[in-house]
């Protein structure tokens, strides 16, 4: 008669689990979480893996900047008069529309303005114009990624069901998802350059500042029981997310956002007013 097997040890089985195939989704994320926990991965390579798989299930509609909040440019409107706008806007991109916000007829790329300068007189906005990709609102990331990375394209624009223009999203918006914010050159490099003084006396000021540190650089008087950070305080003011441009009044400072996305404040512009001062919000 045979002998049944021997009994496997521990170790064996704590050896199948580790290395067995996980079977959804919820079982792959523990197993990624498992080997954080073992140093076989750093937190920044479980915070990208769950990225990647978070872009796969979310659609354009989730992270587009909206409508309302786009920066464009109306080819009515002679190079002078939208210029100064580009260069506070500070994108590489703009769609330029031609009546109403619905009408985007191409994809202005900054830098092609050089040639307005190098030539006034011949300078043809037209004739500098990309095409512009259009997107439905349900267009899933991962795929808009690949699309993005074939076509070379940067920007597309997002519409809705009946054909109107929804919003846009950036390859930067969908990169962001997987592996955090994209700094640019016109961003804060470290934590101690939340607030900086610029040259005209105001400050350029992370939304993510403590109210804390804020209320020590500019002599405020800002309560932190109720909000951690001025973006908090900022949003509490206006109750609901505002548009870039927008400002409101809080105290004896003036604080206009300078940069915002679909779903939170980054950038605040502040400036200190005079105690009698007050300006309404626009």
């Amino acid at each position: 008669m045979d002998e049944p097997p021997p009994k496997s040890g521990w170790l064996e089985r704590l050896g199948a689990m580790l290395i067995r195939k996980p079977e959804d989704r919820e079982q792959l994320i523990t197993l990624l979480h498992s080997a954080f926990e073992r140093n076989l991965l750093d937190s920044d390579a479980l915070s990208m893996i769950e990225g990647v798989m978070q872009v796969s299930e979310m659609q354009a509609r989730d992270i587009m900047v909206p409508r309302s909040q786009m920066d464009v440019v109306d080819i009515s409107k002679k190079p002078e008069q939208f210029i100064p706008f580009v260069i506070e806007a500070a994108h590489s991109r703009f769609p330029v529309i031609e009546g109403s916000e619905d009408e985007i007829i191409g994809i202005l790329l900054a830098k092609d303005l050089l040639r307005y300068y190098a030539d006034p007189e011949e300078f043809n906005i037209r004739d500098m114009l990309r095409p512009a990709v259009f997107i439905p609102e349900s267009k899933r990331l991962n795929i808009l990624l690949k699309e993005f990375r074939s076509n070379r394209n940067h920007m597309a624009i997002v519409v809705n069901e009946y054909g109107g223009v929804a919003g846009l999203v950036t390859i930067e918006d969908v990169l962001e998802q997987i592996v955090g914010e994209i700094e640019d050159e016109y961003d804060f490099d470290d934590e101690e350059d939340n607030i900086v003084m610029e040259s005209d006396g105001q400050y350029r000021v992370k939304a993510i500042t403590e109210i804390d540190n804020f209320n020590e650089a500019l002599g405020a008087p800002f309560s932190n029981d109720d909000f951690d950070t001025i973006g908090g305080l900022v949003l509490n003011k206006f109750g609901r997310l505002p548009n870039r441009g927008e400002n409101v009044v809080i105290g004896h400072f003036k604080f206009t956002v300078q940069r915002v996305d679909s779903r939170r404040l980054h950038v605040l512009k502040v400036e200190k007013l005079a105690a009698e001062a007050e300006i309404p919000a626009e």
